[in-house]
């Protein structure tokens, strides 16, 4: 009301429908890229104005080249490709996940519950999950001679969930030989003496068990030993942010057509036998560090920063403005 007095032809959205806007424009965008998760996803064919046309399952290049109009998607949007100019990977998988955690929010404030009491266990577990990624990775020692080997599964896991499988193999040890070439000891890599390919810095510094097995892992610990710890409703929000983690298994189980419940119930109980991953050809907990399946350590560790940042500030807006209209009334 204050603001019809200030601007009376102001475009105002209040409280419940301000917060379901976010929610459902995150839902929105999740729904677009979920598809393309993984070495299973599907691709987005791209038909621009001047009829160019380009197919691509690529999230970065996606968000780039989509008009998107709504501003929630666009806020969304712009972290995933900071993600991708940070980390150099996981701009599909930071809109998942800032999406999986909006919809797990809807449930409990759907029941009434403040959202700022979902941001306060949002916290509490974004500072667990990273402290228990420290212990998780796998550190590659980069002596004089790199661990050649994990890094060519470093690239191959990345590739393959961005190129067909036969050709993210052959691709492999060009990228990993490219970098090593122009690697100088105790020396940042310098990018811009790699043509045509373009890598990020820490590639080859640190890993982590990749096939969803760090997500499984990292959700046994907020639910069995952080939420424990907590006290008050904030466990809530610790426990939506656990189940968020699941989305990337799911995903990956969906687009490998596999049955996301049965995916889910024998991963976990596999998990306390050592580190479940998921097999997407037969849908069986596997051992990925066995398997030779690598994710990117600091790919995570930005994922895990930047998602609960937006997921808590769109929950937390109760009033969205649509700024810049002018205060005389239209002829």
């Amino acid at each position: 009301m204050s603001l019809k007095v200030l601007n009376p032809n102001a475009e105002v959205l209040n409280k419940s429908h301000a917060l379901h806007m976010n929610i459902n424009a995150a839902k929105g965008l999740q729904d677009v890229l979920k598809t393309n998760l993984g070495p299973k996803g599907t691709i987005k064919m791209l038909v621009g104005g001047a009829g160019d046309i380009k197919i691509t399952k690529d999230g970065n290049t996606l968000l780039k080249e989509m008009q998107i109009q709504s501003p929630t998607a666009i806020m969304i949007a712009r972290t995933a490709v900071a993600q991708d100019d940070t980390s150099g990977d996981g701009t599909t998988s930071t809109v998942i996940f800032i999406g999986e955690l909006m919809k797990q929010s809807e449930r409990y404030i759907d029941e009434g519950m403040h959202p700022r009491v979902l941001v306060d266990g949002f916290e509490i577990a974004k500072r667990a999950t990273l402290q228990f990624l420290e212990k998780f990775k796998t550190p590659v020692v980069m002596g004089d001679e790199p661990d050649k080997e994990i890094l060519k599964m470093v690239a191959r896991t990345t590739l393959r969930t961005k190129l067909y499988e036969a050709l993210a193999d052959q691709l492999t040890d060009i990228v990993v030989n490219s970098v090593l070439c122009i690697r100088k000891p105790e020396e940042p890599i310098d990018l811009f003496m790699v043509e045509i390919m373009h890598m990020r810095h820490k590639f080859d510094v640190d890993t982590r068990l990749g096939a969803g097995a760090f997500e499984v892992a990292a959700r046994q610990y907020l639910v069995n030993e952080v939420k424990k710890t907590v006290q008050g409703r904030a466990q809530l929000g610790v426990e939506a942010f656990a189940d968020a983690l699941l989305v990337v298994p799911k995903i990956l189980a969906e687009n490998s057509g596999l049955d996301t419940q049965d995916v889910i119930i024998e991963l976990t109980g596999e998990h306390d036998k050592g580190n479940a991953g998921l097999n997407l050809h037969t849908g069986e907990p596997i051992d990925p560090q066995m398997e030779g399946i690598f994710d990117n350590y600091s790919v995570k560790r930005q994922i895990i920063n930047s998602g609960p940042v937006i997921a808590s500030q769109l929950l937390l807006v109760d009033e969205v403005i649509r700024a810049g209209r002018n205060m005389r009334k239209p002829n």
